[in-house]
């Protein structure tokens, strides 16, 4: 598998070719905005890997210069940004998913793999899963068509869950991924998070068949019914 890699953080960038290449993917380097926009148009990559901030031009930019063209590589952002309106832009601009730094390698190589298992034809940053519907563009989450307002926490362990349907993660590894820099991740923090889900999207429905389901002494996972 062929990546390209285009971040100007020396450091960043060592540890992330360091590990690639470990995992035998081929990738390609560029510290420089506009090289890579014209690595991207021009070579054959599986995927490329853009950091947000650049020098000549933004990852942001060079995500929505690609897609105008109808460029079909998938997209990974990195980002220092936190914010939600920061990553509904990378997302409006054409990416497919999103990491904010600090992030663990082993869950970017494990996004890669899911970015590039999806053809390029159903790549879509709009999620579904059975009654559920979540648009990370627009913050927005339906199920059977009516809207369900959530917080950003519960709506980014919900978007976890949605991108990762019937796989179960114990609750060290959910507080990892959505509470990543958080001095409030804590256990009682999950629960407390699932417990609001559970009550917001099960319509009064037993625990026992909520979306959400409970797997003693393993962790949580998301139902899909397809």
């Amino acid at each position: 598998m062929k990546l390209l890699l285009v971040e100007d953080d020396e450091n960043m960038a060592s540890t992330i070719l360091s590990w690639l290449r470990a995992d035998r993917y081929e990738v390609i380097h560029s510290a420089d905005g506009l090289e890579g926009f014209d690595l991207l148009k021009n070579g054959t990559f599986d995927a490329a890997i853009l950091d947000f901030e650049l020098p000549g031009i933004t990852g942001l930019e060079i995500c929505r210069q690609y897609r105008a063209i109808k460029g079909v590589v998938p997209i990974l952002m990195l980002t220092g940004r936190s914010q939600v309106a920061d990553r509904i832009d990378g997302l409006d601009a054409g990416a497919d998913d999103y990491l904010t730094k600090p992030f663990s390698l082993k869950e970017l190589s494990a996004r890669l793999r899911a970015l590039i298992r999806r053809p390029a034809a159903v790549v879509s940053s709009t999620l579904k899963v059975g009654e559920l519907t979540l648009d990370p563009i627009k913050h927005r989450v339906t199920r059977r068509g009516s809207e369900v307002q959530l917080m950003p926490r519960e709506f980014s362990l919900l978007e976890f869950f949605m991108r990762n349907a019937d796989m179960v993660f114990s609750p060290e590894a959910l507080l990892q991924r959505v509470w990543p820099n958080d001095a409030d991740a804590t256990p009682d923090a999950l629960r407390n998070a699932i417990k609001r889900l559970r009550k917001k999207l099960d319509d009064g429905e037993d625990e026992t068949a909520s979306l959400i389901e409970n797997i003693p002494r393993v962790g949580y996972r998301l139902r899909n019914p397809d």
